[in-house]
């Protein structure tokens, strides 16, 4: 992400990330799999259904989504420190080693195709962000008065 030096120093930022994407996963795996717990379940069961399927598989994706954000903050800590500067090239760079390393128990190929996908992913990201950004400066630009018209100097000599 951006440059944003007023955040707490990378140990911190780890564990919070970590558990900031923990939660959004938990919370997004609620709503995903109570929806699909109560289409799966028979009518009269739709609840019932619905609470089991979030307790069996809304934690499952909280921690995928964890060991995800947690990952790629450490990696972006670590990539800062060797860089030695804040820029979108951190968070690609991160998302790069990342998606490699979820994919590398599916062998080389795996965790090279893994590495790619995130790291193209993430530039995306940064890509949008930065469009984002440059549009929402051009509108906080201050803007040159316009002057009123002036009518012709033969219009006011009657």
């Amino acid at each position: 992400m951006s440059a944003d030096h007023s955040r707490d120093p990378c140990p911190y930022v780890i564990l919070n990330d970590f558990g900031g994407a923990f939660a959004m996963g938990a919370v997004g795996g609620s709503i995903w799999h109570g929806i699909k717990g109560a289409r799966n379940s028979p009518r009269g069961e739709r609840l019932p259904g619905s609470l089991a399927a979030i307790k069996a598989r809304a934690p499952v994706l909280g921690g995928n989504f964890g060991v995800w954000g947690g990952m790629f903050s450490s990696f972006d800590c670590a990539v800062k420190g060797v860089r030695q500067k804040e820029d979108s090239w951190n968070a690609i760079i991160s998302g790069f080693f990342t998606g490699g390393c979820l994919a590398i128990r599916g062998g080389p190929k795996a965790a090279l195709g893994g590495a790619v996908g995130c790291g193209i992913l993430l530039g995306v990201f940064e890509g949008v962000g930065v469009l984002i950004n440059k549009a929402m400066s051009d509108f906080s630009k201050p803007q040159m008065p316009i002057a009123p018209e002036q009518p012709p100097a033969a219009a006011i000599s009657h």
